[in-house]
């Protein structure tokens, strides 16, 4: 009897496997002739050699949906190991607005006019400026391109960067290392992605180097290749900063600059080097600049009265 082990280590086993192994044990009735057994972050299948050729090419297809789609149905797994969806079609079945799936099926979507801007320009642009207040979901979106990417296989790893500056507090007292001090800085970016990805893959991504998060200037001589690059809070970059960076640009990247010019948190003797960069590369014909506004809030519906109010008041 010829057996072979499949490697889960990176595969959310309860959204794979369904409630009390109902997608496993359909699997089970698929295959009659083999064996499968699941332990731990192992899948091991035992049988004749073309019975398990035959479940390896489905349970590419199967595992390939899930990543893609974030959920897995009876339906999806009789199409795909009677090879009615080839594994080849699953991105060109996702429905035109959705840019990724996320965790247990979630569709994540640009919601506003400006956000699918962010979407249709990034396919055209290599470099991309989105500026607005908060709540406008720039980040959220930058980081859903960004898994986008990943998944379709266009880029072999996500980078996320901001500016470790504080926002009218002194942090220098917390306890902890370096990673300690600067998590609470990096919080908006483990939360979006905590949204798209399963922790086992998050997790698995962080240790293999294929997501990294770090603050701006541990950038420095640095050549990102290959990656969809995100800096945020991007306002708070200074000019040389933001100079530094821009640089960085390897081969086959995506990068994508977020902030908001009214919420700057630098010394008051240093310039925020955002809108100096946005002026210096406006006549740059490859890279795109999405001017987001307070249409585009998604928060709270009070978030877009406290922008107006505070708008108000500059005017004045």
């Amino acid at each position: 009897m010829n057996e072979r082990v499949f490697d889960l280590q990176l595969v959310d086993h309860l959204g794979f496997f369904g409630p009390e192994d109902s997608n496993l044990n359909f699997i089970r009735r698929l295959f009659p002739k083999l064996k499968i057994i699941a332990r731990g972050d192992m899948l091991k299948v035992m049988g004749s050699q073309s019975d398990i050729s035959k479940f390896a090419t489905s349970f590419e297809g199967l595992l390939q949906h899930f990543d893609i789609f974030g959920e897995l149905r009876e339906r999806d797994i009789t199409q795909i190991v009677n090879d009615e969806i080839p594994p080849s079609e699953n991105i060109a079945r996702m429905p035109s607005d959705v840019i990724v799936y996320g965790r247990n099926g979630q569709q994540i979507k640009a919601r506003t006019r400006n956000q699918q801007k962010m979407t249709e320009l990034i396919e055209q642009s290599d470099m991309m400026f989105c500026i607005g207040p908060a709540g406008t979901g720039k980040t959220y979106t930058a980081v859903a391109l960004a898994v986008k990417y990943l998944k379709e296989k266009k880029v072999r790893r996500i980078v996320l960067t901001r500016p470790a500056v504080e926002a009218g507090e002194n942090l220098g007292f917390l306890p902890g290392d370096l990673r300690d001090k600067l998590d609470p800085y990096l919080q908006p970016l483990y939360d979006a992605l905590r949204d798209m990805l399963p922790q086992q893959k998050l997790l698995g991504y962080f240790e293999d180097g294929t997501l990294e998060i770090a603050p701006l200037a541990f950038m420095r001589g640095r050549t990102l290749e290959n990656a969809f690059v995100i800096l945020d809070e991007a306002q708070n970059s200074t000019r040389m900063q933001m100079k530094m960076f821009l640089t960085r640009m390897g081969n086959g990247s995506k990068f994508v600059i977020t902030g908001d010019v009214t919420q700057i948190d630098l010394p008051k003797n240093q310039t925020s080097g955002l809108m100096n960069a946005v002026n210096l590369v406006k006549d740059i014909s490859e890279i795109a600049v999405v001017q987001l506004d307070k249409s585009d809030v998604i928060r709270h519906p009070i978030v877009s009265k406290v922008i107006n109010a505070y708008e108000n008041e500059e005017n004045k």
